[in-house]
């Protein structure tokens, strides 16, 4: 999202009102977070201004926003990851954690199209899966890579050997995870596919 100083044609302002309605200053007209929601999702370009103080709140109505989805029950984030992120507040490596997700998840849209073409070969068999299990482990591989670069001490304190054999173990553990939720994803498309 754009900052409030940098705001282009294409960025649509909105701003939030001390009664906490948002108004779409392109349309006119009030939204909701799930409007903002759906903005997302469509490439939508935009930044909440507070309508009374003029400050850019879009990172905190964008936390809202995870906040609802979450609550709905389309639960993205794991508590694991959430901890691990509480904890990296206050840290040396705090500043370095914003570049690293972001990093992290434009590879992960890099790779969206071949996770669907897996997903909806998954429908088609079970040789899609293979490559889907490729796709993860490569995924997998290259956080870990990235992780390694902000946490050095954990192989000086246990290591290289360790560190490495640590490693391996949580890749397999979470590989294998990741295999039992393909699993159920495939029950459950199967279970809509006999449906319709």
């Amino acid at each position: 999202m754009a900052d409030k100083n940098d705001t282009s044609e294409e960025t649509i302002v909105i701003k939030k009102y001390a009664n906490r309605r948002l108004y779409n200053t392109k349309k006119s007209s009030y939204v909701t977070l799930d409007h903002l929601a759906e903005m997302v999702r469509e490439g939508q370009d935009f930044v909440v201004i507070d309508a009374k103080s003029s400050e850019d709140i879009t990172r905190s109505v964008l936390t809202q926003i995870i906040f609802e989805e979450e609550s709905k029950g389309h639960n993205m984030l794991p508590t694991k990851f959430l901890r691990q992120l509480i904890s990296l507040y206050g840290d040396s490596v705090q500043g370095f954690v914003p570049g690293y997700l972001e990093a992290s998840m434009d590879a992960f849209t890099k790779n969206q199209d071949g996770i669907r073409d897996q997903m909806q070969g998954a429908m088609a068999g079970a040789p899609a899966i293979a490559g889907f299990e490729a796709l993860a482990k490569k995924n997998m591989e290259w956080f870990e890579g990235t992780m390694r670069m902000f946490t050095p001490a954990a192989e000086t304190e246990t290591g290289p050997a360790e560190a490495k054999a640590d490693t391996q173990e949580t890749s397999d553990v979470e590989l294998g995870d990741l295999k039992v939720q393909l699993a159920q994803m495939q029950e459950q498309l199967s279970k809509l596919v006999d449906k319709s």
